[in-house]
Formats: C-alpha cells, sequence, structure tokens
C-alpha cells in the first residue's frame, strides 16, 4: 500500500500502512519511528499480540476544524485461534494551531483479552553513536543521557511507572543537532515508560507504554509531541513549563505564600531530621539478628527540645525540625495508628514541651507520618480496606521496619488524616508543617474492592485531598519527593535529588545529572537539598546552590545507607562549620525562592562545570572539579 501523508502548516506527517510505522517532518528535520518497532498489546498471560495480527485493519485520513491526521481501525483478533471482540482506534494527527503531532490510542471493544500494557506509540530513531545525541529523562531531578554514555540505562524504577520517582514530569525528549523533542504524556496516571540503553550505546530508545485501569483499557490515551528547531534541554522544560501553566498544574511559590504566609517563614530555614523512636520488627530487612540491640533505639523529648535550644544559642534564626518515630509505636511502625505520642520518651506532655520550645524559638515543626504503608500489626488492621488485585488477592510484604504490610486504600487515607491530626492538634502540639510520607515519591494505586473502588487517578486525587486538609488547619504540606501531580498544594518535600545521590558512593551514574524539575518547577516548591561532603565526590552544598534551594543542617538517617543517608566517617564536621555553609545556601535561597530557574548550561561541554541563571539576575557557577563557587547578579 502506498505511504499516506497529511499536511499542515510547516509539519507533515506519513504513515507507512505496510510497516504501522509514522514519521514526522518539521522545521526541516525528520524524524521516524524505529525499525525495530511493532505495536504490540501484552496480556496478563505475558502473551505478545502485535497490531499487525488483526484481521481487520483499515486506514483513512482525518480531519477536525483543529486538526488532521490518520485513522487507524484494528478489529478481529483471534490471539491462539480464539476470537477475541477487542478492538481499538489510532489517531494521529497535527493540531493546526500549534503543529503539536498527537498520538491517540482508542479502545472501542474492551473484551477478549486481559490487558497488560499497550505499547504505542513507537520510540524515534535515535542510532548514531555521539555524545552530542542524547534523550532527555526525569529520573527524580533529571537527567540526560548521550548516546554514548558507558552505563547501560534499561531498568527503571517502579517498572518506569509514571507519578512516582522515576518520573518526576510525565515526559521525555531527545535532542541531536539541529533538532529535538518532547513527547508529553497526558494521562501519566495510567502509563510508563522504558529505556534501551545499552552500554555505550550506540543508541537510546524511548517509549511509553499504556496501563489498564481496574482491569479495561477504558478510555482514550494521549502523548503529545513537540518538534523544535535548534534546542537543548532547556528548550524542552520550558515547553513543559507553559503546557503546565495552560493546563492549571503550576502553582507558583508566590501564590502559596500570599495562601498562607508561613511558606516565607519556611524559605530559608535549615532543615533539621531528627528521631524518637525506633522499633525494628523481626521481619524487617532491616533487622539485625546478630546485634538485636540495634533494632530499638530512644531519644526523649526533652534531649531534643535541648538540641533546639542549642541551635538557637548558636544564632541559627531560622529552622524546620522535621521529627521521626515520634508515635507510640516508633519509626514505620503500625501505621496509620500511630497514637498517642512516645510514652517512653515524654508521652504527649514531652511532644507539647517540644513543640512550645520549637515555637518560643521561632521554629517550624513537622511530623513524619504515613497512610499508604499499612502494617498488619496496627490496631485498626482490617484486610478488607487494603488496596485489592482484580482477583481479590491483597499485595503483602515484609520490608520497613514495622514488618509485614499491605497497602492502605487511598480512599480511607483522608479519613485517618483528620482522625490523627486533630487529636495531635488537641494535645496542643503547635504545628506549622508536616510531612506525609511517599505519597510523591511512590507509584499511584488502584484497588478493586467493590466498596472502595478505586482508579490510580482517583488514588492520586486522595492523596491530594489529605495535603488540602493540611492547607485547612494552617500547616504546610509535605511529602517525599515532588512528582507533578502535587504541584498545587504542595509545598515542599524531603528532597528533589539527583538519581546518583540515592546510590552508594562511586556506583555508575544513569547519566548527567541535570536540573529539569527545577527548570520548569523552581518557583513552584521549596527544596532542601543534601550537604555532604563525600571524600573523592562533589561537595553536595554546590547543587543545592546551583538549584537555589534550602540546606539540611542535620539528617539523621531513619536506615543506614538508604535515602542518601551514607556513612562516611571523612564527613564529620563541627556544628559551626555546618551553620557557615548552611547559612550561605540559606542567604541564595531568600533571593531566588521565587525565582524562575531561566537556564541551566554545562560550562564549555564539561559536565563538572555548571551554571544557573534565575528570572532575577542571580547567576550560579559551580566547579566540582575544585568544589569552588561563584554567585553574581546580571544587570
Amino acid at each position: 500500500m502506498e505511504t499516506m501523508c497529511v499536511q499542515s502548516g510547516g509539519v507533515s506527517l506519513a504513515f507507512d500502512p505496510d510497516t504501522l510505522r509514522f514519521s514526522v517532518t518539521a522545521r526541516g528535520e525528520s524524524w521516524q519511528w524505529g525499525e525495530g518497532y511493532e505495536g504490540k498489546i501484552v496480556t496478563n498471560e505475558e502473551q505478545t499480540i502485535c497490531f499487525h495480527e488483526a484481521n481487520s485493519i483499515t486506514h483513512s485520513p482525518w480531519k477536525t476544524g483543529v486538526g488532521v491526521g490518520i485513522r487507524s481501525t484494528y478489529r478481529d483478533f483471534a490471539p491462539e485461534g480464539k476470537a477475541a471482540a477487542f478492538a481499538f482506534e489510532t489517531i494521529a494527527w497535527i493540531e493546526e494551531a500549534t503543529g503539536d503531532v498527537y498520538f491517540e490510542w482508542l479502545p472501542l471493544n474492551d473484551e477478549g483479552l486481559e490487558v497488560k500494557a499497550v505499547y504505542w506509540p513507537g520510540y524515534m530513531e535515535f542510532d548514531k553513536p555521539s555524545h552530542r545525541w542524547y534523550s532527555v529523562l526525569n529520573i527524580l531531578q533529571g537527567l540526560i543521557l548521550p548516546n554514548t554514555w558507558e552505563t547501560e540505562v534499561t531498568k527503571l524504577g517502579f517498572d518506569g511507572q509514571m507519578c512516582s520517582s522515576t518520573a518526576y514530569m510525565p515526559w521525555f525528549g531527545q535532542v541531536r543537532p539541529g533538532a529535538g523533542y518532547i513527547a508529553i504524556c497526558q494521562q501519566p496516571w495510567d502509563a510508563a515508560y522504558q529505556v534501551d540503553h545499552p552500554a555505550a550505546g550506540p543508541y537510546s530508545h524511548v517509549s511509553v507504554r499504556w496501563l489498564p485501569s481496574l482491569g479495561k483499557m477504558a478510555y482514550r490515551r494521549t502523548m503529545r509531541y513537540t518538534f523544535l528547531g535548534s534546542c537543548d534541554y532547556n528548550d524542552l522544560c520550558k515547553v513543559y513549563r507553559k503546557y503546565v501553566q495552560e493546563t492549571g498544574l503550576f502553582t507558583s511559590l508566590r501564590e502559596k505564600a500570599a495562601r498562607n504566609p508561613l511558606v516565607d517563614k519556611l524559605i530559608g530555614s535549615a532543615i533539621v531530621h531528627k528521631g524518637i523512636k525506633t522499633h525494628v520488627s523481626p521481619g524487617s530487612r532491616y533487622y539485625d539478628g546478630e546485634h538485636p540491640e540495634k533494632n530499638d533505639s530512644l531519644v526523649p523529648f526533652a534531649q531534643r527540645g535541648a538540641e533546639i535550644r542549642h541551635y538557637r544559642d548558636k544564632g541559627v534564626e531560622k529552622l524546620y525540625l522535621h521529627l521521626d518515630g515520634w508515635g507510640d509505636p516508633g519509626y514505620d511502625n503500625k501505621h496509620p495508628d500511630y497514637l498517642p505520642a512516645c510514652e517512653a520518651a515524654g508521652g504527649w506532655e514531652g511532644l507539647k514541651e517540644l513543640s512550645d520550645t520549637v515555637e518560643s524559638c521561632g521554629y517550624m515543626l513537622g511530623l513524619h507520618d504515613q497512610y499508604r504503608d499499612y502494617y498488619w500489626d496496627a490496631p485498626s488492621f482490617d484486610r478488607e480496606f487494603a488496596c485489592h488485585r482484580a482477583d481479590g488477592s491483597v499485595f503483602e510484604m515484609s520490608c520497613w521496619a514495622g514488618g509485614r504490610q499491605s497497602y492502605l486504600c487511598a480512599t480511607q487515607a483522608p479519613y485517618y488524616v483528620k482522625r490523627n491530626f486533630e487529636e495531635v492538634l488537641r494535645h496542643g502540639i503547635h504545628l506549622e508543617a508536616s510531612y506525609l510520607d511517599v505519597f510523591t515519591c511512590n507509584e499511584a494505586d488502584e484497588c478493586s474492592h467493590p466498596r472502595h473502588r478505586m482508579t490510580r487517578k482517583e488514588c492520586l486525587e486522595y492523596r491530594s485531598a489529605c495535603f488540602r486538609y493540611l492547607w485547612s488547619k494552617n500547616i504546610l504540606p509535605s511529602s517525599e519527593e515532588v512528582t507533578d501531580w502535587s504541584m498545587q498544594s504542595l509545598v515542599f518535600a524531603h528532597y528533589g535529588p539527583y538519581d546518583f545521590m540515592l546510590q552508594p558512593p562511586g556506583s555508575p551514574r544513569k547519566g548527567i545529572p541535570t536540573p529539569l524539575f527545577n527548570l520548569v518547577y523552581h518557583d513552584c516548591l521549596i527544596l532542601p537539598w543534601l550537604m555532604d561532603r563525600i571524600e573523592g565526590q562533589e561537595d553536595y552544598m554546590l547543587y543545592a546552590l546551583l538549584n537555589g534551594g534550602g540546606a539540611y543542617l542535620d539528617k539523621d538517617g531513619a536506615y543506614p545507607n538508604c535515602d542518601g543517608a551514607f556513612d562516611d566517617p571523612a564527613a564529620e564536621k563541627q556544628l559551626d562549620e555546618e551553620i557557615a555553609r548552611y547559612r550561605i545556601v540559606a542567604q541564595l535561597q531568600e533571593r531566588v525562592a521565587k525565582c524562575e530557574m531561566v537556564r541551566h548550561e554545562f560550562l564549555d561541554g564539561d559536565w563538572m562545570r555548571q551554571r544557573t541563571a534565575f528570572s532575577d539576575g542571580t547567576v550560579v557557577t559551580v566547579n566540582f572539579r575544585d568544589n569552588t563557587y561563584d554567585i553574581s547578579s546580571e544587570p
């Protein structure tokens, strides 16, 4: 069959009915799907059904008042000789107003196949062995992956599921000399992506896959491609920034501070992360059977209060205390039944005294809490309210300190948040901020239980409802990381680091650390940064400066060698020196926190020398080779 073509403005879209692959020409440059790509459906039984196996396939031109394209219909599948009513359409079209190209997958009949994933649209051919050809990936804070990068990148956290830390923002892109594109996923809650980059390349392939919602494909799925001429990753980030401004996700710190002035109090605060009680159950992977005495620890509330007063005596003017393990069960135990305040550490009276100390010093207090991990030994645990799979089974694991757990269906989370925080506030605990763990790090859940059925999209809405409840109590909400579905309500996060910061020192890096998230959202969220100085590596304070973020003054890791808390005997530092380093970061943060990060660059192509520019004219230059920095202002 002949190739089908449509055009709009300077963009043309071509489709080969024999291979079912597309190519796009825009701004004088051509992009085509890779020769090895085939559209496919993978079933729950791991059977692969290619699009071309449909017994009925039709293609036709498609035109509306806003664009032109090509529509294809696929019907009459017969996997393993059994007829299936499953049918779908694809529509690839050019938006006349913008030149953007949309690839839409639409279910017509969901019966006959138990779909695990649909792989469409295809990956772009991107096969030149050149470091100037690179992929742009939103893994944590972000990275760029040159085609010649030595480290293999094929396995992604959370299996590439979007709305998790493996995709802070639901898009990817690729850049080559003279051209680039950004692919934006418009239904990220039911989507994932995959990367195929062998060690040293010479290629990188990136593509999306669509996940069923409660066992059905259910609704239209859309990827929006914007094709650019000569560009870099900054340009892709600014395309996405405009997109989230148009769609309403973008909510600036100025807006949030107008709603609650405590935002300004938090900007520039030293972040101190401390714990009270730790108890590790025998079922936990962190349980130390050889040294059982290490499985329990306790620090009285009064001791933490003395430490807070010491910070004040040292002249620290602004401080936020993130308090772990304050509940009687201990850190990561018996959630969501975390009350009362730890009796052995001083109980409610002790926590109230600590709260009063923090308030009297002019500081801020936040409590660590958790409403996803659902522990089997929690008094209110009821398997009925755990997340249920389609077959009625319930996920369980025994990893964290509290041992055996499932996931709490997020339909229940707002009730437990309200129950617990009302009790905390009833005891006079003065909270100006607080932390709901994992909501913005882990992927969205779904639940098939008929009494609390929940899609992944609804899961994110229930998590957002928990943040909104904190807003209603004049408490600034935070969570673990920074996926962008939460930007309307989240004020700050535990961190938004580069991927390598959460790996053991010296681990191979997936790519070149690049502040993609901050290029989009810097002026929407407060991000604290680790301040470690690991021998033989970069001084992490320079990343805090480069990103115009906040600083950890003290961070006790809840688990050893996890979440970036790695033992380093050479990193013992005097408190006075740490305070001096924090002040450098805080001074810059107070200057640029509400400013857009307008540009980031690698100087002379050297990723060890970097520069960021902010919308107020502030320019930060860092050199990781000698761990030096410069902060200046442009007129």
